[in-house]
């Protein structure tokens, strides 16, 4: 299977720099998978697909302002960090750049005023590259005074992907309105479509809604560099399923209830925790699944997501549950309709 047979023509135009004003009205794409009927709605519509009994499972990661401005302490060359994973305690795997400044022991500060090199300066936060990893990326250790994720938010920046150029104006709409756990470098960005107030009619119609945590990072950003898919490996991510949600997926099976993923990040993270038997067990780790055509799925029976990049492994996900053939067509359709693409885009909701 060729990363090419991913491929599809997306004008420029269509990928979304900015979020629509009401996160639950952008559009909806709802493609039946087995009867091949594509429909046209708005996301708030969502709720008319749902059934009592159903069981949404989202995604509660919390994206951290990960993205960071320092200089080398030696040189005052500029520097760029995105924080990946916390290894342990302070100590972080990093992507650089450039990479060829950021060698094991090398400082970088960061703070106020020192990218501007002021005399007044304020460095919160120092690094020491540890060591250089397989991947490319960097294990830094860092040093400050205080508590770690309140300097985050005083200097780091939003994540965003490099897809988006515009400035986001607020950086609680790269979160869900239900972020709870601190981690990502990236959002769920199925989720982004919701609000407070849709998800309390969706529980209002009898629809449970279970929580997994999967903290999203390099595979986000990293494209597939192989023409044979199976070459390619997935980074690890980790993730946190707790013995209640876990209780309360399994329950919604064995009533014949449908277990409806929000996002590939739920998905991935449900398909790692459970058995052939369709069950979910509680637990955390980290996880490097790789899901393509072919792959059986064994938790989940539908899927609301985005639309994703050419060629990415997302968008193999996807062509997994609904068929290669099946997404792709109803990709050229949503590039007919002129529906808004990637993060900050519209949505898809995959159903039996």
């Amino acid at each position: 299977m060729k990363v090419s047979d991913f491929n599809y023509n997306l004008p420029k135009e269509l990928i979304a720099q900015v979020p629509i004003k009401n996160r639950d009205e952008s559009r909806l794409m709802v493609l039946d998978r087995k009867n091949k009927i594509i429909e046209n709605k708005i996301f708030k519509d969502i709720i008319d697909y749902l059934e009592p009994g159903d069981c949404l499972v989202r995604n509660n990661t919390k994206v951290i302002p990960a993205r960071l401005y320092g200089i080398k302490q030696e040189t005052g060359a500029h520097i760029e960090f995105l924080l990946l994973n916390r290894i342990e305690g302070d100590i972080w795997e990093v992507m650089v750049r450039p990479g060829r400044r950021l060698m094991p022991g090398t400082k970088v500060i960061f703070g106020e005023g020192v990218l501007e090199k002021r005399e007044d300066q304020k460095i919160l936060l120092r690094a020491e590259i540890l060591e250089k990893l397989e991947n490319g990326n960097r294990k830094v250790k860092f040093e400050y005074d205080g508590i770690f994720n309140e300097i985050l938010d005083q200097i780091g920046l939003m994540p965003l992907p490099p897809y988006i150029t515009h400035k986001l104006e607020d950086k609680n709409r790269y979160q869900t309105v239900y972020a709870k756990y601190e981690g990502s470098a990236a959002a769920p960005t199925a989720g982004l479509h919701f609000t407070k107030e849709l998800l309390e009619k969706i529980k209002e119609k009898g629809i449970k809604i279970a929580h997994v945590t999967l903290h999203v990072g390099l595979g986000t950003f990293r494209p597939v560099k192989v023409e044979n898919i199976l070459e390619h490996h997935m980074h690890s991510e980790f993730y946190m399923v707790d013995e209640e949600d876990a209780n309360m997926i399994n329950e919604c099976r064995a009533n014949g209830g449908r277990v409806i993923a929000v996002g590939t990040t739920s998905t991935r993270t449900l398909e790692t925790v459970t058995d052939e038997n369709g069950i979910v067990h509680p637990g955390s780790g980290w996880t490097q699944i790789f899901i393509y055509p072919g792959y059986q799925f064994k938790a989940i029976d539908c899927l609301i997501t985005n639309f994703h990049l050419p060629e990415s492994t997302l968008l193999m996900l996807v062509s997994a549950l609904a068929g290669r053939e099946n997404v792709l067509n109803a990709y050229n359709k949503a590039v007919e309709e002129k529906y808004r693409f990637f993060s900050f885009g519209d949505a898809m909701f995959i159903k039996e």
